[in-house]
């Protein structure tokens, strides 16, 4: 039995939530959750509702199907914003090792610990329209142009964007960037997985 102290400590990282978000996220029941980690689905619901700790081992048993580390269980997540300093963000390039990259990209959001979409600021580079790559990914995209003239290939038809309109889109059907014309070409990128 656990001490008050120790109880008001653990119930400040919210474990039972966050065992049910990752268990309802991988579209799980108890049941094959319990088959997956060896546990009883009333041991399960009883962690999931608050009622009981886990020890280590059994946490660490759960996490091994949710692929997390245990860290995912001790951090703070009540967090309801995040600042990200300009200093702070790193400048990337779409792929590395590669000749022909369209953009670069600093993410807006790295410090936020479970994110609902994921935050870009982007420059597109110069490219010939033979010269963009088309990728493809799980979820939607909202591109917000800020400044320049942007292209974005869809489907092998190219749409050219100026500074101020956006364009939002299934990013499951392949599409491309391009800079059109010499002034520099910057965006918000927001990406929202499935």
């Amino acid at each position: 039995m656990l001490s008050n102290t120790l109880e008001k400590g653990l119930q400040f990282y919210r474990i039972g939530e966050k065992l049910r978000r990752l268990r309802l996220k991988k579209k799980l029941g108890l049941v094959e959750l319990g088959e997956h980690t060896g546990l009883s689905p009333a041991l399960l619901s009883k962690l999931e509702r608050g009622q009981l700790f886990p020890t280590l081992p059994t946490l660490l048993k759960i996490s091994l199907v949710y692929s997390v580390g245990l860290e995912h269980f001790f951090t703070d997540e009540r967090k309801s914003f995040s600042i990200v300093r300009k200093k702070e963000r790193v400048r990337m390039p779409e792929k590395q090792d590669s000749e022909q990259i369209s953009y670069h990209f600093e993410s807006l959001d790295f410090s936020v610990v479970e994110k609902r979409c994921n935050s870009y600021y982007v420059e597109f580079q110069p490219l010939k329209p033979r010269e963009v790559g088309a990728h493809e990914h799980s979820g939607v995209e909202l591109i917000f142009v800020i400044t320049g003239k942007l292209g974005l290939t869809i489907e092998g038809e190219e749409h050219k964007l100026s500074g101020g309109d956006s364009v939002y889109f299934d990013a499951s059907t392949p599409h491309g960037y391009r800079r059109i014309g010499k002034t520099p070409c910057q965006a918000l990128l927001v990406s929202v997985p499935d």
